[in-house]
């Protein structure tokens, strides 16, 4: 049975990412290694453990200037050295070279075109990537906050106010949070009180924009998200919906405002801003069930790929910009005939570069062995 027409197109103009060349010292296993990329990108090799994971998450580094795994920064150095770099010669992007060293006090340094950035956030998305890995079944089997980041990530890359608001944001809740333990700490006096109440409107106002962000983009991709579903192989309806306290007001600031006064007296009691955007959720069903409880590991995994796939469109469509795609042992439990519809999709949105990591020659799928081969062993790769 043929899968239906794609519910997501590219755009009739869009530029696509390009990794020309990567140098990596002390990254992971990776002690040293030079690579010069194809325009079309490379299948990568390797029994698992030897440095094909460690060489996606290099270049996803470049992305997010973070892992994506979520270590931390001084856990990425290799054992026995005392910092890591990242060097990548880019094409067709805003950025022409970008490179990053972060030592083990971690201490973190980027450099794009040769010149420091002002800010580090000027340095987020120098090299636009969307990755795909068993990991992502956590989007959905996770907790909120797995969810969260999701969107976090996905809207501040793509939408400048989005970003100033979540750091702003975060910054408040932080200082907020600071001030209820510390009043907690006095015997709440009424001084400590004003010191939490004294953040409330910059949570409110900051949170208002987070919120409204995030619900404009679930109702965008709702039907997306549904369609990519059905498209893939699930006969059930999926659903997509932001939830939380204040997902559905009129006007959230004044909803935030108001919840975090009436919550105050119990957030001194337990230390913590229990209110805000900080508390929500991105929820996914299939046919009206939680997809956490009800999902199997397939269906799970193809709502986590549908849910990268959206992540991509959404940098496509905000920046004309196709993200390279890191496709890390993507298809782990799925069929063939889901593994099939997924990649007429991807193909049919618009692929550009690609990076695809897999154990054995034979696991690459027929649309990925025009890729040129690459193994790896013991963080060595040779061609």
């Amino acid at each position: 049975m043929t899968a239906p027409a794609a519910p997501i197109e590219a755009p009739p103009v869009a530029r696509a990412a390009r990794l020309d060349a990567l140098t990596i010292k002390d990254f992971r296993n990776i002690a040293h290694a030079e690579l010069t990329f194809p325009p079309e990108g490379i299948a990568l090799v390797g029994e698992n453990g030897q440095g094909k994971t460690n060489c996606v998450e290099s270049i996803a580094y470049l992305r997010l200037l973070r892992s994506l795994r979520g270590a931390r920064d001084r856990d990425l150095i290799r054992f026995g050295a005392t910092a890591f770099n990242l060097t990548a010669q880019l094409g067709d992007l805003d950025a022409r070279e970008v490179s990053v060293g972060v030592d083990r006090a971690g201490r973190k340094k980027v450099m794009l075109d040769g010149a420091e950035p002002e800010k580090l956030t000027d340095a987020l998305d120098a090299l636009p990537s969307v990755s795909f890995s068993p990991r992502d079944v956590d989007l959905i089997a996770g907790a909120p906050a797995e969810r969260r980041r999701y969107l976090d990530i996905t809207l501040a890359l793509t939408s400048p106010s989005y970003l100033r608001a979540l750091r702003r944001y975060r910054a408040a809740l932080l200082r907020r949070n600071a001030a209820l333990r510390d009043s907690f700490k006095k015997g709440s006096s009424k001084q400590g009180v004003g010191a939490v109440a004294a953040w409330e409107p910059a949570l409110a106002e900051q949170g208002a924009v987070l919120v409204r962000e995030r619900r404009v983009w679930a109702e965008t991709h709702a039907t997306s998200f549904a369609a990519l579903c059905a498209t893939i192989g699930e006969a059930a309806p999926a659903t997509l919906r932001y939830a939380g306290s204040t997902a559905e007001a009129a006007d959230p600031r004044t909803e935030l405002l108001a919840q975090l006064e009436k919550q105050r007296e119990h957030d001194l009691r337990r230390g913590l801003t229990q209110a805000g955007p900080h508390r929500d959720d991105l929820v996914l069903e299939l046919d009206a069930h939680d997809l956490r409880q009800v999902g199997s590991a397939g269906q799970q995994r193809t709502a986590a790929i549908v849910l990268r796939m959206l992540e991509g469109a959404t940098h496509r469509e905000a920046t004309g910009v196709i993200p390279m795609l890191l496709l890390d042992d993507p298809f782990a439990e799925l069929d063939r005939r889901r593994t099939g519809h997924i990649l007429e999709l991807l193909e049919q949105q618009g692929v550009g570069q690609c990076v695809l990591c897999v154990p054995r020659e034979d696991e690459i799928p027929a649309r990925f062995t025009r890729l040129e081969r690459w193994s790896v062993r013991a963080g060595r790769f040779a061609r």
